[in-house]
């Protein structure tokens, strides 16, 4: 299987559907919802560094609407 890097994209469900390269950050967002209590939380990062890829995570993991399971699937959210 043949990864490819998809620069500038920052939907999470179209990265992880189109076999694009990703680097699992979903500890980051287990540690978020889980182990804080914090009721804001203010992501500061330069340009480029992925702040609108983890709200798309979120926004998919998150969701009702829809069935995204099977976009977290071989995640460490997942387990």
């Amino acid at each position: 299987m043949t990864f490819k890097v998809g620069v500038g994209k920052s939907d999470f469900e179209a990265l992880r559907k189109s076999n694009n390269y990703y680097v699992d950050k979903t500890d980051i967002m287990y540690e978020l919802v889980e182990e804080t209590d914090n009721q804001v939380t203010l992501f500061t990062r330069p340009r480029r560094f992925g702040k609108i890829l983890m709200m798309s995570m979120l926004s998919n993991f998150f969701s009702i609407r829809k069935d995204s399971k099977s976009i977290f699937e071989g995640l460490k959210i997942y387990y």
